[in-house]
């Protein structure tokens, strides 16, 4: 087991990133096709082909789904990936060709590096390229330019990224989750309520100044931009239809609501996909469950994974900041 998405049989992940624009697009194959669902909850959402995620649409399978930088301008990126679907022979079968189908869904990261950087179709594709079951982690892919805690703007906000978790029971029913992590609120341990990283008090800070408390004090910024969005990919090797399969995305929208505070906001485009690739039986409560625990656990480690790139401090600058604070140098210098 990777402890990743990709230890459902068939999900393959790969990651195209631009460190000179700092954005970039991540991939999760599915070429075999699988069954999918969406749950939107956040009102800033940027898709491309989700419609044939309704319960009433003709087709029943995707192919891929894609999660893009670059805003609305990202969306191109999915232009690569139907290309490189297609150039295999995969897709929905129209009669005279066949029709990859790649639902898409984007993050606002304009304002972390150059604004006319995007993801291109070309990107789209070098991501299907790199796709294989190794997932990295952190500020990689659609996590490049993903941030977190952005009450105060984006100077005294923290880095974001990309996580990834799963969980394998002994019947041999799989669950995992990959999550881009770019939140208007700040990033929650759900074990220990603790802050992991999240808006500072100011842009040369390492302390925490609490969006929920801020907000709760009045502070309400009189303009906001849509810089936010929390995007999960859930996936399983269970067997469910569309009716199924969404019900599952919407129960592992719990796994936001336990880690990101405040969640759902009108400044996030928040949803989650679920992806069923398999043939076991399995319950659509029980899935659902681990779902939430899956996508808990790869949003902590997105940021736990994320690095500044020199342009933010992370959470593993807040946690060695810390333990220098705790654990004074001896003599020579080093950690005691």
């Amino acid at each position: 087991m990777l402890n990743a998405i990709t230890d459902v049989p068939g999900v393959s992940v790969g990651h195209a990133s631009d460190y000179s624009g700092y954005t970039g697009c991540t991939v999760v194959l599915c070429e075999k096709g699988g069954v999918c669902g969406i749950d939107v909850r956040g009102s800033a959402s940027g898709t491309r082909q989700v419609d044939a995620l309704n319960v009433n649409h003709v087709v029943e399978e995707v192919h891929a789904i894609l999660l893009c930088g670059g805003s609305s301008f990202g969306l191109d990126a999915a232009g690569g990936v139907m290309k490189f679907l297609e150039e295999k022979g995969v897709g929905f079968d129209v009669g005279v060709a066949k029709v990859p189908i790649v639902p898409t869904a984007v993050i606002f990261d304009l304002g972390f590096g150059d604004h006319k950087a995007r993801p291109t179709l070309e990107a789209g594709y070098e991501a299907c390229l790199n796709a294989s079951t190794e997932v990295t982690e952190g500020s990689v892919g659609c996590g490049v330019g993903a941030t977190v805690g952005k009450l105060f703007g984006l100077q005294c906000a923290m880095k974001g990224g990309i996580g990834t978790a799963s969980i394998a029971m002994p019947d041999g029913l799989i669950v995992g989750a990959l999550v881009v992590v770019n939140a208007f609120g700040d990033i929650v341990d759900n074990l220990t309520g603790k802050i992991i990283a999240g808006a500072r008090r100011t842009g040369e800070s390492l302390e925490f100044a609490s969006t929920v408390d801020s907000l709760k004090r009045g502070y309400v910024k009189k303009q906001f931009g849509i810089e936010n969005t929390t995007l999960a990919v859930v996936a399983t090797n269970g067997a469910f239809h569309k009716r199924e399969i969404t019900k599952i995305a919407q129960v592992a929208q719990g796994g936001l609501i336990k880690t990101v505070s405040p969640v759902h906001t009108t400044f996030d485009g928040d949803l989650v996909f679920a992806l069923s690739t398999g043939t076991v039986e399995a319950d659509v409560n029980r899935v659902g469950v681990l779902s939430e625990f899956v996508v808990t656990e790869a949003i902590k480690r997105a940021v736990r994974k994320a690095d500044g790139l020199g342009k933010l401090p992370a959470a593993k600058d807040v946690m060695k900041a810390h333990k220098q604070s705790t654990y004074p140098a001896d003599e020579e210098g080093s950690e005691t």
